[in-house]
């Protein structure tokens, strides 16, 4: 979000009175315009109300695609450890091109012809990482769509660069880091297959790492309080739908009488689940310590990976009992168990980013739910144990959406 002062628009106010910044500092509308095509008034304002736009909504669309491809990864009956940790660490990938890209708009978007070609190209780094999701590391599919993303970001934050002197700091500290995150992708490219998840691991480490590392910069530029809750919410919408989406697909045609009580009480758990999320965004309680938005979006990603896994364990759910199995297999109620459980404790993080406490009565019903959850969980025949645990999590969206009400009518009126 950027000043009229950081843009050389209004004198600078200091202590002797109002002043020019240094020549140095100054902004060069002009020689911005002339190179980069950026016209400064096209940024948004610090104090502007942001929602997202048409382009960010059409840019969410791909990586549903690239989601759902992740989540199909998870293709047996009972994944092993293995499995699932591949799985979430592409997630972590998909989650963090996307997410790259939702800090950069909440902060720069210039919504202008230039900044639209370069999401599209984005978009079809995407597409291609949703192409290679599924046969990753065995393919440069996944690489190569990553580098496109990436690199189209890099790209956008060269083009503000020179709007002012915490653009710079912050763009100083992304492209830096980025960057050499971004080597060891390349150099996965000419690696064998069975060395190229190091080397990606290592490079997204780096660049998961470089905001933390760069925070007392990016501080200085803070995301926008309104329009980045919104963008990760949506993001976190777009997993319920990919999570919903594995649950239809898994009812036959002919569904019997015990596969509709099972697709129909599972539906309840994601939507018990959206009940509450949307109930805390609602309250507006994540306004007042975005400050650079990184716990938070931190937490969310967390969050957006259990409920990936849980979509999966509710559609295997629906695949056993189409298949007439009496008893679902111990894994698979575990997974569930645990996807729920991580759930409630991300929710509990989230109200601690978001009030800077957690009160014992919110964190003692978090506790006795996850406790019943995982009695329920001990319940092998599905006919019994879906429709338990969708009245568990009715009833705990019911009482902590009160409780999230309740907590901001008070911080209202402190």
């Amino acid at each position: 979000m950027i000043t009229a002062c950081e843009l050389g628009a209004t004198p600078c106010a200091g202590p002797g009175g109002p002043h020019r910044r240094p020549e140095h500092d100054m902004i060069r509308p002009r020689r911005i315009i002339e190179r980069w095509g950026l016209d400064p008034e096209s940024l948004p304002g610090e104090n502007e109300a942001r929602h997202a736009s048409w382009l960010e909504l059409f840019f969410d669309l791909v990586f549903v695609l690239a989601l759902a491809a992740v989540q199909n990864r998870l293709t047996d009956a009972v994944p092993d450890v293995d499995e699932i940790l591949r799985t979430a660490g592409l997630f972590v990938i998909v989650w963090w091109a996307w997410v790259g890209q939702a800090f950069y708009d909440t902060r720069f978007d210039p919504d202008d012809l230039r900044h639209r070609l370069a999401v599209l190209v984005g978009m079809i780094g995407a597409g291609i990482m949703a192409v290679g999701a599924k046969d990753a590391p065995d393919t440069l599919l996944l690489p190569i769509g990553y580098l496109v993303v990436r690199g189209t970001l890099l790209a956008l934050y060269l083009r503000v660069r020179g709007i002012g002197a915490t653009a710079r700091e912050l763009t100083t500290v992304y492209l830096i880091g980025f960057s050499v995150g971004l080597s060891f992708w390349v150099a996965s490219l000419a690696v064998p297959a069975q060395n190229r998840a190091l080397l990606w691991l290592i490079g997204l480490i780096v660049e998961l790492l470089t905001p933390w590392l760069g925070r007392r910069w990016l501080i200085k530029h803070p995301v926008h309080p309104a329009h980045l809750p919104e963008r990760i919410g949506q993001f976190t919408i777009i997993l319920l739908g990919v999570s919903l989406t594995d649950l239809i697909g898994a009812v036959p045609t002919r569904p019997s009488p015990a596969v509709v009580v099972v697709a129909i009480t599972g539906f309840l758990i994601p939507a018990s689940v959206w009940w509450v999320y949307t109930t805390f965004v609602t309250m507006g309680l994540t306004t007042s310590r975005l400050s650079a938005g990184l716990g938070y979006a931190t937490v969310h990603g967390a969050i957006g990976s259990t409920l990936l896994l849980l979509g999966w364990c509710l559609g295997q759910a629906v695949r056993e009992v189409s298949t007439g199995r009496e008893d679902l297999p111990e894994m698979l109620r575990l997974l569930m168990a645990v996807s729920l459980a991580s759930w409630m404790v991300g929710g509990l993080a989230l109200q601690w980013i978001a009030l800077g406490t957690v009160p014992p009565l919110r964190i003692g019903i978090a506790a006795v739910a996850i406790a019943l959850v995982g009695a329920v969980a001990l319940v092998p025949p599905p006919l019994a144990l879906m429709p338990l645990l969708a009245l568990l999590m009715i009833g705990y969206a019911v009482v902590v959406s009160r409780l999230i009400v309740r907590f901001a009518g008070n911080r209202i009126e402190t």
